[in-house]
């Protein structure tokens, strides 16, 4: 019998759109990836300087700060969906707007470190969701923006925007003058 959080989500069980975040994901357990990418993470961020921390690439695009806060949100954001679904409420979960939430959050205002110290709290809260999911309940699904998500789905996107976002830092943020 295959480990649910091993199984790479299906057409079917997610929006098109977000195949993009799920591809970026290694094949493999869907845990150990969560596991690995906060520990890479949180090692590519933790010696930026408060200076460059409020960097942003061209006029109008986020701060290093704000892709961090955009990231803890939305992981917060998808677990909350991953557990409404997970224990057998369909739904429906309304959507988010990050162009509204990121602005809200006021993230340039709080240390990078404790940012980073809110992504490391929060994946920590997700994991430790994920280890004691049910294995039937990986296939629940509901509906979330108007749209049909599955647990596992949403752990896997959650995956997926991680390394989306430290593939932008990367080369964007972190590599930039």
């Amino acid at each position: 019998m295959p480990i649910p959080s091993a199984t790479r989500p299906a057409p079917g069980e997610f929006l098109p759109y977000f195949a993009t975040y799920i591809d970026q994901v290694p094949d493999g357990d869907v845990i150990a990836a969560l596991e690995a990418g906060i520990d890479t993470t949180r090692k590519r961020l933790v010696s930026v300087t408060e200076e460059r921390a409020g960097y942003r690439y061209a006029a109008g695009k986020w701060s290093i700060k704000e892709v961090i806060g955009h990231m803890s949100d939305t992981e917060r954001i998808f677990t909350y969906r991953l557990l409404t679904f997970a224990r057998g409420d369909a739904g429906p979960v309304p959507g988010f707007d990050e162009s509204a939430y990121t602005p809200a959050q006021e993230s340039d205002r709080v240390p990078l470190a404790w940012l980073l110290d809110e992504l490391v709290a929060v994946r920590a809260a997700t994991l430790a969701l994920l280890k004691v999911l049910p294995p039937g309940a990986w296939e629940r699904r509901g509906v979330a923006s108007g749209n049909v998500l599955t647990v596992r789905a949403a752990a896997w996107i959650i995956a997926g925007h991680e390394i989306h976002h430290r593939r932008v830092l990367g080369e964007r943020y972190l590599t930039a003058p």
